[in-house]
């Protein structure tokens, strides 16, 4: 799944050759992706100017001068394709300007999009229940101290809820968690101050550099302009169960990352120097 990085990398790559311009031509492919097409979509688009281009989490924003925004969520799967040389079946949606063509490409369809008001835009519901975002400054140790205050979950898991950080995913969540020392199943409550210092920045530091990197292009993902992100040659954890672990002085001991099972989802640690 494109996480909050490979989100972002898209948004910026859209940004170059959307904001600002016209909508001159909407056209659906298909009456769905995950869920229906908002009604009136394409009415509500064609002819509108893109004014904003954002992210709030893991969903894309394009705002308009109809005071209305688009929001895009690229599932499994999805990704944007600026100027294709050619019309692929899963292009499931297509808008055209006076100088470019995009189309939203999404074989598993699970992926969706939408259209409400600009000024309820945090209202919706999705967006309404979410945590403060990770880039942004109101992520602090002090918000994570009191939102994980007496919670017996492993941090990991409380990590990935988006109502007390918004966006983040199972890979940024394993790499933060090495760079800032804490072990993933250690309860959330029991979390020190001080790591959660060291927590806050790590995570800000993971996702910037993936950003840089173009993204990890897992699976299906890559960006706009069809290049793929890097940030996987990265990883010190995530898929490399049975490798040396980076830091020194636990490869000189041998010590290598483990893999368990969380929530359903599989965790990448060093069980020596996260603690």
């Amino acid at each position: 799944m494109p996480e909050l990085p490979e989100v972002e990398t898209t948004v910026r790559g859209l940004a170059r050759f959307l904001e600002g311009e016209r909508l001159e031509r909407v056209q659906l492919n298909r009456a769905d992706l995950r869920f229906p097409f908002p009604e009136g979509l394409v009415q509500s688009l064609t002819g509108a100017r893109v004014t904003t281009m954002g992210r709030r989490a893991k969903y894309g924003l394009i705002g308009t001068d109809r005071d209305q925004t688009f929001i895009f969520h690229l599932g499994m799967s999805g990704r944007w394709r600026i100027d294709p040389a050619d019309d692929e079946k899963h292009d499931h949606m297509v808008i055209e300007t006076a100088t470019h063509r995009f189309a939203l490409n999404d074989p598993r369809r699970f992926g969706y999009v939408d259209l409400v008001d600009t000024p309820r835009l945090m209202n919706w519901p999705a967006f309404a229940v979410m945590g403060p975002e990770p880039l942004g400054e109101a992520l602090t140790a002090e918000h994570l101290h009191a939102a994980l205050e007496g919670r017996s979950q492993a941090i990991k898991l409380l990590l990935l809820d988006q109502r007390i950080v918004a966006g983040l995913g199972n890979i940024y969540v394993c790499e933060a968690l090495f760079r800032a020392g804490i072990h993933p199943r250690k309860a959330g409550g029991k979390v020190s101050r001080p790591a959660l210092r060291r927590l806050v920045p790590a995570i800000r530091e993971v996702l910037e550099q993936s950003i840089v990197d173009g993204g990890s292009s897992l699976r299906d993902y890559a960006a706009p302009d069809g290049q793929l992100g890097y940030f996987a040659t990265r990883f010190a954890v995530y898929g490399r169960e049975g490798e040396l672990c980076q830091r020194a002085e636990c490869a000189a001991d041998g010590r290598v990352i483990r893999r368990v099972v969380q929530g359903g989802r599989s965790t990448w640690f060093c069980p020596r120097c996260q603690r």
